[in-house]
């Protein structure tokens, strides 16, 4: 005895107590297993024409569209912070946008003269060039269309073309957004045959058909024009073995990091796909995002017919 009560005889732990950790305060900081600081975070932009305008997104309580000498401002304040990296989406003025998405690749484009403009400012900060049609298109589609079908090869090259762009402006990550096939290796091939061999590509591995996306549309204009549905590319979600090899394949044609999207509803399929992929990831924490340096599929199980 003690104290006030009678102590039970707890040798049969071994001396094995978990809770010594748990402790003291010192302790728990120094054992923490996950630790969110801004370093761990990635800031979207969403940008606008005009000097010194902002609009409100209505989809987005408290998130605003920026014109370009805004997101100039917002740069500074986020390397400030110790956020390391902003995510640009431009939001293309509707008489700029055709069915061509020609827009994607003027080197004068809104997202280009954006990217420009905050690495001059703030060179130390990362920049994330999204690469898809939508915010370029008049139908609000991610591909090029024909009688009604989304076109792949030839949103491929649009894609490329776009990438190139944006590489020429200053992005340090390109992020194809799409879901089109074997995009990743075509922009890889593109960058590295025009010197860009140094900048990363994060990939929208399995980004699934999703009503989540409603605001997102909104913030880029592409959701009121949008023609039919995007379930010819985006994935099913009740295709878990489908999205592990799309992941697979885009790690094989050179993504650096790979995005499910969207996370938090399929958080555990998340967790799955990092094991079963086997990545050795980096120790950035993102949710939704693996970075990878390997993969191999699971032993017994090779690629033609996996998983």
């Amino acid at each position: 005895m003690t104290g006030r009560w009678l102590r039970h005889d707890m040798e049969f732990l071994g001396g094995r107590r978990q809770r010594r950790l748990r402790r003291t305060g010192w302790m728990r900081d120094m054992v923490r297993e996950t630790v969110l600081t801004p370093h761990d975070f990635i800031w979207p932009l969403f940008i606008i024409e005009g000097q010194n305008e902002k609009t409100q997104i209505k989809t987005m309580p408290g998130v605003e569209r920026l014109s370009v000498d805004l997101a100039v401002e917002a740069a500074r304040a986020a390397h400030a912070e110790g956020i390391p990296a902003l995510a640009l989406f431009p939001n293309t003025p509707d008489h700029l946008r055709n069915e061509d998405a020609s827009e994607a690749y003027n080197p004068d484009n809104l997202m280009c003269r954006a990217l420009a403009a905050i690495k001059s400012a703030v060179p130390e900060i990362g920049l994330i060039a999204d690469v898809a049609l939508d915010e370029y298109s008049s139908d609000g589609q991610d591909g090029l269309v024909e009688n009604g079908e989304i076109l792949n090869d030839e949103t491929v090259e649009v894609m490329v073309r776009s990438a190139l762009v944006q590489a020429e402006a200053g992005a340090d990550i390109i992020a194809p957004s799409d879901m089109m096939d074997g995009r990743v290796a075509a922009i890889r091939e593109a960058l590295d045959g025009n010197g860009f061999e140094q900048l990363a590509i994060m990939a929208y591995s399995a980004k699934f058909a999703s009503a989540f996306y409603g605001p997102f549309r909104e913030a880029v204009g592409s959701g009121a024009r949008l023609k039919g549905d995007k379930r010819t590319y985006q994935l099913d979600y009740a295709n878990s073995d489908e999205a592990l090899r799309e992941v697979a394949q885009d790690i094989e044609e050179g993504a650096d990091m790979v995005m499910v999207k969207p996370a938090c509803p399929i958080s555990t399929w998340c967790a799955g796909c990092a094991t079963v992929l086997t990545c050795r990831s980096s120790p950035t924490r993102s949710a939704g995002s693996t970075r990878c340096s390997s993969w191999r599929a699971p032993p017994g199980r090779s690629m033609a017919r996996w998983p």
